[in-house]
């Protein structure tokens, strides 16, 4: 980047912070700002200005925030204080999360004309993974139950890192499909089995070091987030370095140092969570700067459908299997099914996808997650506070009665990517 770009991205980021609270009141959120900055920034009124982020920036923005985003959100897992909704989250994740991924891609495969079982599995796992700060309306809601909210909120911390290696294989499969003699999916298991030995051996040993140094008043309090941040990037590094998947491992990483550094290492984790936040905008900025526009050049009918599909049947029905016989109604089956907004992952694993293989490879895949992530933002962002009273009526507050508010679990902090 040039420096008018990066004093361009500096006072976009800055105008932000002072307004955002104002903008948040009329439903302008982060992810539209950014991605409308993007988009007028390359094809808009402000192109003239000459911003054009490079292959390498775009990359490695979407690198550092899936590092940052899945470290986070795995180190704040701590579902032995959830007992009592553990088996509705493993339903979520374990049936839920499958089914959602198997589903899209069949529908991908019959609705998407040309796509190759690899770029099928690329969409369906790309747009599986939900993001519940763009449905932060339903999240902060008092009127909709905890319980409802710390399922949404804990299946969306975790569902992108469970998501990541399906991706990953998916991507190895199409370079493999077009690339004679290039490493394929097989190399791809064992580089994600690598990453996970590598991360869950830094995190844990860096865990235990945390809770040490805080119980014996060794670390300095000013500088501890830093060195769980450098954690973070140290689990992914050393993965590369072991020809390992770096993403496994800074997830795998943030599982151990969560399980193993206890309370003392959760309260250095919003650091590392306020990092991924500002790296996230850009993120949005990027996605918007580079594939919005080609995204909707390139929009078919069926990739319209497949977007619709994706936020309703894809979605809701694995929800409803995995859920049946788990003691909710069906306004809450329904409730849970539809608020899954699709965010910050599936930008993500649009724009790794676009950087390893090309415009021409990925470019069918890309616009319909592009397009996806797209409505989602409206749809999920225009329904939230209504449907979250609406169904606030029907479920009397006495259900809460005993329940922590999802501000107070410590899984993921909301603010993290509604920023």
């Amino acid at each position: 980047m040039s420096v008018s770009d990066v004093a361009l991205v500096a006072a976009l980021i800055f105008a932000w912070g002072m307004l955002s609270a104002r903008l948040e009141r009329f439903d302008v959120t982060a992810p539209i700002t950014f991605v409308l900055a993007g988009v007028l920034l390359t094809h808009g009124i402000l192109a003239p200005l000459g911003f054009a982020p490079t292959h390498e920036m775009v990359r490695g923005l979407a690198e550092a925030t899936l590092v940052l985003v899945l470290f986070s959100d795995a180190s704040r897992v701590r579902l032995r204080e959830l007992r009592a909704d553990a088996g509705l989250c493993l339903r979520l994740l374990g049936i839920g999360l499958p089914l959602t991924i198997g589903l899209g891609t069949l529908v991908a495969l019959g609705l998407l004309r040309g796509m190759s079982i690899w770029l099928a599995l690329l969409v369906g796992a790309a747009l599986a993974p939900t993001d519940a700060a763009l449905g932060a309306g339903v999240m902060t809601n008092p009127a909709v139950p905890a319980r409802v909210r710390r399922l949404l909120n804990i299946e969306s911390g975790l569902n992108d890192g469970i998501a990541t290696p399906v991706v990953l294989v998916a991507v190895a499969g199409v370079t493999v499909a077009a690339t004679a003699g290039s490493s394929g999916p097989g190399a791809a298991v064992a580089e994600l089995a690598l990453g996970v030995l590598i991360g869950a051996a830094v995190g844990g040993a860096g865990g235990l070091v945390v809770r040490t140094a805080r119980r014996r008043g060794w670390a300095d309090g000013g500088f501890a987030g830093s060195a769980v941040l450098a954690l973070a990037v140290c689990a992914y590094a050393c993965a590369l370095a072991l020809h390992g998947n770096g993403f496994i491992a800074a997830f795998c990483g943030g599982l151990a140092f969560g399980a193993i550094g206890g309370r003392g290492g959760e309260r250095l984790v919003p650091y590392v969570e306020e990092t991924g936040a500002l790296v996230s905008l850009l993120t949005w900025l990027a996605f918007g700067a580079v594939a919005v526009v080609p995204a909707l050049e390139n929009l078919t009918w069926q990739a319209v459908l497949y977007g619709v599909l994706s936020l309703t049947v894809i979605r809701m029905i694995p929800v409803a299997v995995a859920l049946a016989g788990g003691r909710l109604d069906r306004a809450a089956v329904a409730f849970i099914g539809w608020f899954g907004p699709r965010g910050l992952a599936s930008v993500v694993f649009a724009l790794i996808a676009l950087e390893e293989l090309g415009e021409h490879a990925a470019g069918s895949a890309v616009t319909v997650i592009a397009f996806t992530v797209m409505l989602s933002v409206l749809a999920h962002g225009l329904t939230a506070e209504p449907l979250a009273r609406r169904y606030g009526r029907l479920r009397p507050a006495e259900a809460d009665a005993g329940e922590p508010d999802v501000a107070q679990l410590p899984e993921r902090r909301l603010i993290r990517r509604a920023s």
